[in-house]
């Protein structure tokens, strides 16, 4: 073992798969002999994974608060770390890409940090993770190839069912030896929201990146016309997509409410939800984001499972998810709100089983179960 000036070098030893596998731990770990200078962090997936994994990059500054901490995505998702005072740089690669352009991202990685951590369980980020670091720890899948477990030194059980999303990711600084911090971090835009916002204001975000996730429109239009009927001034933000611009639009001129879709980037929508009193919105990065932020919070929830990918509150500090996997529910800042289907949550892509087909627990949602919740929530807020 040698200690250099620029860098913290580990034992070449034997990899640690005992929690997965059941095979005897080796007699050395590798282990980091002082604070780390370099640091990675691994989340080749979408944007709401990116932002779920900001407690483990808040854990990592916290014990390690003079270290480069990078963060290595996809192309398309950085907008969700911007302006992340924990993020040192942010490594974006293709989401497809051919074999010799692969290569050359690992050729430019290799070896560059003292740690990696690789919270998605694909080949792929391990292999970023493997080729970055001299310590590497990684999520694995019980049942994954035999060559797949040699690519980290230690693995956290990546379990799709019964924990949270946060709570993965935070599994990961257990294996460093560090001190969970289990707070999402919201992005902070370098130019504020353009225009200027009522601290009072309601904020509904209709689509989803994904059709089985959408909740119908008669019912968004139903909601953004009572919020309006009590004096609540109503925002309906989205992408810059055309459908999405689309459906808030033709919201906004059936309710009376302000379309912003597609005016906003993702750092400036936080902006506008930290001055709300109100967010209502489907499974999808926004609302992750609204929860975070503290800001009152309805999740409306079909297919997908609660315990994995409900919104974290504000304040949850505990380390099991904040939520059972039936039922409607309240914690801290968000109101869960689940269809009443008895194949609720089903787990699966829609009732066709593909990301384009429908929801028939959300579609079948009526307006008057999701107005006492918005209600219920904006009580909350004025009253706190």
């Amino acid at each position: 073992m040698q200690k250099h000036a620029d860098r913290v070098t580990m034992f070449d030893a034997p990899r640690d798969h005992y929690s997965l596998y059941g095979e005897p731990p080796p007699q050395y770990l590798p282990m980091l002999i002082s604070a780390p200078n370099r640091v990675l962090v691994v989340c080749t997936r979408r944007i709401g994974d990116v932002l779920l994994t900001t407690p483990l990059i808040r854990s990592c500054r916290r014990a390690w608060p003079h270290a480069q901490i990078d963060a290595l995505l996809f192309r398309g998702t950085e907008a969700v770390l911007e302006g992340n005072p924990d993020v040192s740089q942010v490594i974006s690669v293709p989401e497809r890409s051919r074999w010799s352009a692969r290569l050359a991202e690992l050729r430019r990685l290799w070896r560059r940090y003292d740690i990696a951590l690789s919270v998605i369980p694909s080949d792929r980020a391990r292999i970023y993770g493997w080729s970055a670091g001299r310590v590497h720890y990684g999520c694995q899948e019980v049942g994954a190839s035999p060559s797949s477990r040699w690519l980290a030194h230690k693995d956290a059980l990546y379990d799709d069912l019964d924990t949270h999303t946060v709570s993965t990711g935070l599994s990961l600084a257990d294996l460093a030896g560090i001190a969970r911090c289990p707070q999402v971090v919201a992005p902070t835009a370098r130019e504020g929201c353009p225009f200027a916002v009522e601290t009072s204001c309601a904020v509904l975000h209709p689509y989803p990146k994904f059709n089985y996730k959408m909740w119908n429109e008669a019912g968004w239009i139903e909601l953004a016309r009572h919020l309006l009927s009590i004096d609540v001034p109503v925002f309906l933000t989205g992408g810059a997509e055309s459908v999405e611009i689309a459906l808030c639009e033709r919201i906004a001129a059936a309710s009376g409410a302000r379309s912003v879709a597609g005016q906003l980037s993702l750092a400036q929508a936080a902006d506008l939800l930290r001055n709300a009193m109100l967010f209502v919105g489907p499974d999808t990065a926004v609302t992750h984001l609204a929860a975070a932020l503290g800001t009152p919070t309805v999740a409306l929830f079909g297919p997908s499972n609660p315990v994995k990918w409900g919104p974290w509150p504000a304040d949850w500090s505990a380390i099991s998810s904040p939520w059972k996997r039936i039922g409607s529910q309240r914690r801290g800042n968000v109101y869960l709100l689940q269809g009443e289907s008895p194949c609720v949550p089903c787990l699966q892509e829609g009732c066709e089983r593909h990301v384009n087909s429908s929801s028939l627990c959300l579609q079948q949602l009526s307006a008057e179960r999701v107005i006492p919740a918005a209600l219920e929530m904006l009580r909350s807020a004025r009253n706190s």
